[in-house]
């Protein structure tokens, strides 16, 4: 062994870490939860209640989750509600296992903490693995239900978030959208009052109607006083009656047609153009203030979706024995190495020895 001293310090180094792992190592318990994220699923062409009961995260929102688990913001808020400085940093743990101080920096606390929380993620089943090594059975439970709590609340409050800003901004438009509703619903009235017609295009389209009766009566007595003229004179009272009848024809028919057009003053067709135009912005704003309600109330719905809640397909388990460290198992995976590079070791030093000799 003298003239192999590498084997000696193997021998050594492989009684040295069972001793370890079987004397001094402390127990670590081990809670493990299996989780997904659901939300709401609202389906456009389907807008019901029972589609807002269905829905499942997608991976990338789950690694969102994985990553805000494992972040030092949460490692804050577990150690405010659970001590968890205090817990891993007892004295009756050993000292290669436990938080070496309590007042530990920030990073090196997370970077300890990383090591006790593992959240693995299954892409193949869409789930995260959740596990906490503690040094008691009931504080390991306890951070991994907190952990499944905090996680929810972040993932409602950073979807909600820019669901409220969405919300508030289509709020603010569609109170614009109301006020200028209802002021061209009220520059339309106030047309209709000032010149005392309901609707223009309307009485535009009866007087229209009323000249063109006019000319067909003209038309008519114009034919009977070419009928009369072949066997009358035109100072007879017939034929006298009739061209008053038809003077007075034409006077009405002018009269009629002047009200509808005029190259000055409030003729109809330009009140009715002018009305026209009002009615057209009143209906271009009630179909924006429409389509605002319509994308508030789907902004709204969208808020709810947004929900997340964390779905426990395995609860936070409470363990009844430690599990970890696997003593065998690390202590079988040391000694190879060891074996190994002792065998390293000694080969080179016979490789030197022969070269020497």
């Amino acid at each position: 062994m003298k003239d192999q001293p590498h084997w000696a310090l193997a021998a050594v180094a492989v009684l040295l870490v069972a001793l370890y792992w079987w004397l001094l190592a402390t127990d670590r318990y081990v809670s493990e939860s299996h989780i997904v994220l659901q939300s709401p699923e609202v389906s456009q062409a389907s807008f019901n209640v029972s589609s807002l009961l269905s829905g499942t995260g997608g991976a990338g929102e789950l690694l969102l989750l994985q990553d805000h688990l494992h972040s030092v913001d949460i490692m804050q808020k577990l150690e405010k509600r659970l001590a968890l400085r205090q817990h891993y940093s007892n004295t009756d743990i050993d000292w290669f296992s436990r938080l070496s101080a309590a007042d530990l920096p920030q990073e090196k606390f997370v970077e300890y903490m990383q090591k006790r929380i593992v959240i693995e993620f299954d892409d193949y089943a869409a789930i995260l693995r959740v596990k906490v090594e503690a040094y008691d059975a009931q504080k390991a439970q306890q951070i991994a239900q907190a952990l499944l709590e905090e996680g929810e609340l972040h993932m409602n409050q950073m979807g909600q978030r820019l669901a409220a800003e969405q919300v508030t901004f289509i709020e603010t438009q569609v109170t614009a959208l109301e006020q200028r509703l209802f002021a061209a619903r009220q520059a339309l009235l106030d047309y209709q009052n000032l010149h005392g017609l309901i609707s223009p295009t309307g009485s535009v389209q009866s007087i229209a109607t009323i000249v063109s009766q006019l000319e067909g009566q003209r038309a008519l007595l114009e034919a009977r006083i070419s009928s009369l003229a072949k066997f009358q004179s035109k100072n007879t009272p017939d034929m006298l009656r009739f061209h008053a009848e038809l003077q007075a024809l034409n006077q009405q028919i002018s009269s009629e047609q002047r009200k509808m057009a005029t190259e000055s003053g409030d003729a109809l067709n330009k009140v009715s153009a002018e009305y026209q135009t009002l009615e057209l912005k009143a209906e271009f704003a009630l179909n924006l203030y429409s389509n605002a309600l319509l994308a508030l109330e789907t902004t709204r719905v969208e808020a709810s979706r947004k929900l997340k809640q964390v779905s426990v397909l395995q609860k936070p388990s409470l363990p009844e024995y430690s599990t970890e460290p696997r003593r065998i198992y690390n202590w079988l995976v040391f000694s190879f190495f060891i074996l190994f590079v002792a065998a390293m070791v000694h080969l080179i030093r016979a490789i030197v020895h022969e070269h020497r000799d």
